[in-house]
C-alpha cells in the first residue's frame, strides 16, 4: 500500500486510522470480555495432575504423546509420578509443580475467573475462596483482577480499589 502510486495520502491515512481503530476495539474487547479473551488468547491446559497424564486435555490441546514427553523432558522431569501438576501455557511453555513443592506458583483467580485446578491443588474449595474474599471486603469474584495464594494467605488485587 505504501508503494502503490494510485493510493493517495488521504486514503492511506484513512486506512491507517481504520486499522488503528480496529486494534483499539479488539484490545478493549479482550480486556473487558473474558469469553473473547479466551477465544483470542486461549487458556492454559492442565496436562498432568498428580502424576497422571490427562489424555483428553492433551488431545484437546492438539498435543501428541511425543510432544508431551518432549516437553516434560525439556522441563527436567525424569519421573512423571513426581509431577503434581503440569500446565501447558498459551505460549506453548510447560509450567510444572512437583510433588512436595511448598509454594503453589499459579494464581487462583485471574481476570475474574477462578481456576478450579489451582483450588484443587491447594486442597481448598469454592466456599473457602468466597469466604476468604469476603473477609477482605470483596463481594464478587468478577471484581478480582488477580488473586494468589502465598504463605497460606490469599493476596487479592481488585479492579476497583
Amino acid at each position: 500500500m505504501l508503494y502503490n502510486p494510485s493510493i493517495t495520502l488521504i486514503q492511506f491515512i484513512i486506512i491507517l486510522l481504520i486499522w488503528s481503530l480496529l486494534i483499539l476495539i479488539m484490545r478493549y474487547i479482550t480486556i473487558h470480555s473474558q469469553m473473547m479473551q479466551k477465544f483470542l488468547n486461549g487458556e492454559p491446559v492442565t496436562v498432568v495432575r498428580n502424576g497422571e497424564i490427562l489424555v483428553d486435555n492433551c488431545l484437546r490441546a492438539n498435543l501428541s504423546a511425543k510432544e508431551v514427553a518432549l516437553k516434560l523432558r525439556m522441563a527436567g522431569v525424569a519421573d512423571i509420578a513426581m509431577v503434581k501438576r503440569a500446565v501447558l501455557e498459551q505460549g506453548g511453555q510447560l509450567t510444572i509443580v512437583n510433588q512436595g513443592d511448598a509454594n503453589i506458583k499459579f494464581p487462583v483467580i485471574t481476570d475474574g475467573t477462578v481456576d478450579p485446578d489451582v483450588l484443587d491443588l491447594m486442597e481448598k474449595d469454592q466456599e473457602w475462596l468466597e469466604e476468604a474474599l469476603r473477609r477482605q471486603g470483596v463481594d464478587r469474584i468478577k471484581d478480582v483482577y488477580l488473586a494468589e495464594f502465598r504463605n497460606n494467605q490469599l493476596v487479592v488485587a481488585t479492579y476497583h480499589h
